[in-house]
């Protein structure tokens, strides 16, 4: 079963990082957040398993991670050319995280400007390969 999920999710990585066709469909897609997730999974496993796995399932695992983290890098550096779904083709970017808000009444000229929202990134942890 160890095995089966690692390469559940190497496979889903690969699927989002546009290296493998979409089983349904059959188009190329790239999502490097939710490969990203995917890898970030692999790597939880890694850690919280440490010690606790025989070769064979350790070296599925550092071989899978290896190859996925080449992936990734290599999809971050040539995308491609249009994503052909609905999500982006790379992280979001401020402006989509950012909500637009209007200037209230009391931010006018000449007096200070009131606190406005903050907006917390669904993203807690971030990892750079």
């Amino acid at each position: 079963m160890f095995a089966s999920l690692v390469l559940q999710n190497a496979n889903m990585a690969l699927i989002l990082l546009g290296k493998a066709p979409h089983p349904q469909t059959g188009q190329t897609i790239q999502d490097l957040d939710h490969a990203r997730y995917f890898i970030d999974q692999l790597e939880m496993l890694e850690v919280k398993t440490k010690g606790n796995l025989d070769k064979q399932e350790a070296a599925l695992l550092n071989q899978s991670l290896t190859n996925l983290r080449l992936a990734f890098v290599e999809a971050v550096e040539h995308p491609l050319a249009a994503p052909q779904s609905g999500a982006p083709a790379g992280p979001p970017t401020d402006e989509q995280e950012t909500p637009v808000t209007e200037p209230s009444p009391a931010d006018k000229p000449g007096q200070p400007p009131t606190a406005q929202p903050t907006v917390e990134s669904h993203k807690k942890f971030s990892k750079k390969y």
